[in-house]
């Protein structure tokens, strides 16, 4: 990167983290600490919600996900508006009736204290795993477009995070992420803008769509029941709902965001701005990397996007093999350029019949690309087993560094350190709440002052940043970035869903039967995961990473009825 680039990305991080410190300095005590002294407004709860979830996994893996798969992934958040609308009439009401620090003290009013720690141990063991993916993800991309040694940044990230957020707190995190949230989605516009700008004169609007579109990149809606697939439009109105209801309304990431509300309106107006802005936020991020697609339909795309990878290949005894395979891929390149020029010519005729002869040539030209890229994955792990081939991860800041003017690069780059610092700081400091409050002032030390708590969130804060950091440098690359962190909840969100289900909507299931119920439905989740992983699930139990949210909440249901079904049990407390 230019010297520029280097100004605009550490300008803005010292930025967001001098800010967050100054803005937010003299927490005196733990309410004001964990909760903001509940004087956040409905906008500042939206925009910190919608950051919280906004990941660096999201900017860097969703425009490679819709350059490799097309934009049905949108159908995951299709649910997402139902389920803030349940939240807002059922979950947080009875939140803030409770004046709770945590979602999970509810549980203890309702059933046992041993419930409550069930339920907060599942969120630290999935969180704290999390909080390690969500340093780790950016940072072994960044590392490798960087030139930057991995383990050194994972520790810059997260000492970017841990300096203000174990100084301001839930305060903190809020007040950057206005900033981290205005850098997101202002940098990724711009981009958006420049790739349309960098695409052929002559290619209007609607060629451009036609080329998406004829290479099955504008896929938005499936309407094939498919247990197997991820992406449905069935899966996005049902299991995604359970899901939502789960991370939204049990992860004390997000909860802490809204319980800093002046009031009940302002955090209900939150979840609702979250339900409406989240799914056209992901669909820009999509269609920047249809955009992408399009460009390199015009420009000669890298036969792999890890230049690490390429780099490694080279260097060794299959770096003849290689180049043959690069020279095959330059060829069918020059033949597939002519086929989309030729389209567009077409479509910019009208003449639709010798459109579609373009466009079966089309595909069968990017199913040779496809056969191509697969053989030069296979050799780059012939020559080094420890490169992650799954590239789509790189496919669009590898586009930044090789096109976008100097200065874009700097910010792009700042987008996401930015997304990193803004998510792991909501869950590091959710983290330290729930080991605070539903663990060590409940359970460990319940008779000390108010000073000694906010002391010990303090420290937990920075004990779960140093453990988040140790997971990152430890942590192996999964399929794909943004689906690690979604597969990682789905195989606990579904049971604590589950839970607070009972708690809230059956009430003949008491303490010991939801919790029997809890750790039962648990293992079978962990059991379907498990066989569907390793193919060999029978028929009936093959599904997708989704339905583990649906299947986990209704065995709790279930198994706690059975359990309470004709007994009249005590509520041990």
């Amino acid at each position: 990167m230019s010297g520029i680039d280097w100004t605009v990305l550490i300008g803005t991080l010292l930025f967001i983290v001098i800010y967050g410190v100054w803005k937010t300095r003299g927490s005196t005590d733990l309410k004001g600490y964990l909760k903001g002294n509940n004087d956040a407004k409905w906008w500042a709860i939206g925009i910190s919600i919608m950051a919280t979830q906004a990941s660096a996994i999201t900017f860097l893996s969703t425009p490679g996900q819709a350059y490799t798969e097309g934009m049905g992934f949108i159908q995951f958040y299709f649910g997402l508006p139902i389920a803030m609308i349940i939240l807002s009439v059922t979950f947080i009401p009875i939140y803030y009736k409770l004046k709770v620090y945590t979602a999970y003290e509810f549980l203890e009013t309702r059933f046992d204290l041993k419930t409550r720690t069930l339920a907060a141990m599942l969120f630290l063991i999935q969180r704290g795993l999390a909080a390690g993916i969500t340093i780790y993800a950016p940072a072994i991309i960044l590392s490798s477009l960087l030139h930057w040694d991995l383990t050194l940044t994972n520790i810059f990230i997260g000492v970017l995070v841990i300096i203000y957020t174990v100084s301001g707190g839930t305060k903190a995190v809020t007040q950057t992420q206005k900033q981290q949230m205005m850098v997101m989605m202002g940098g990724m516009i711009v981009a958006g803008i420049i790739v349309l700008q960098m695409l052929p004169p002559e290619l209007s609007m609607s060629d451009t769509l036609q080329v998406a579109g004829s290479s099955g990149k504008l896929n938005l809606v499936s309407f094939d029941f498919d247990l197997e697939n991820r992406y449905n439009i069935w899966s996005g109105m049902t299991a995604a709902v359970f899901l939502f209801m789960s991370y939204f309304g049990t992860d004390q990431s997000q909860v802490q965001r809204y319980l800093t509300g002046k009031s009940l309106a302002q955090s209900r107006l939150g979840l609702i701005m979250n339900g409406l802005l989240k799914i056209p936020m992901q669909f820009i991020i999509l269609f920047i990397g249809v955009l992408v697609f399009v460009f390199y339909q015009f420009n000669q795309a890298p036969l792999f996007f890890n230049k690490t990878g390429t780099e490694k290949v080279i260097e060794s005894k299959y770096a003849a093999k290689y180049h043959d395979l690069e020279q095959d891929y330059q060829l069918l390149f020059d033949k597939k350029k002519d086929v989309v020029s030729s389209l567009v010519a077409a479509n910019q005729a009208g003449e639709t019949d010798l459109m579609k002869v373009h466009q079966q040539t089309l595909q069968q030209y990017q199913k040779q690309e496809v056969v191509l890229r697969e053989s030069a994955k296979e050799l780059i792990n012939k020559a080094d087993n420890s490169i992650e081939t799954n590239d789509k991860d790189y496919i669009f800041m590898n586009f930044v560094m090789d096109y976008m003017p100097i200065g874009m690069i700097g910010l792009l780059f700042a987008v996401m350190f930015s997304a990193a610092m803004s998510s792991t700081a909501s869950e590091l400091n959710a983290l330290a709440t729930t080991t605070t409050i539903d663990l060590y002032k409940r359970s460990v030390k319940p008779k000390e002052n108010e000073k000694h708590y906010l002391k010990s969130s303090k420290m937990f804060t920075l004990l779960w940043g140093i453990l988040a950091i140790t997971f990152a440098t430890t942590a192996s690359l999964f399929e794909n970035l943004i689906q690690a962190v979604n597969i990682l909840g789905s195989l606990f969100y579904g049971t604590i869903l589950g839970i607070f289900l009972v708690a809230f909507y059956v009430k003949k299931v008491k303490g010991n039967a939801v919790f029997i119920a809890a750790i039962l439905s648990e293992i079978c989740v962990l059991a379907i995961h498990f066989l569907n992983e390793y193919n060999i699930a029978p028929s009936f139990l093959e599904m997708g990473y989704l339905w583990y949210n649906l299947v986990g909440c209704i065995l709790v249901i279930v198994f706690g009825l059975a359990l309470s079904f004709g007994k009249k049990e005590v509520n041990c407390k």
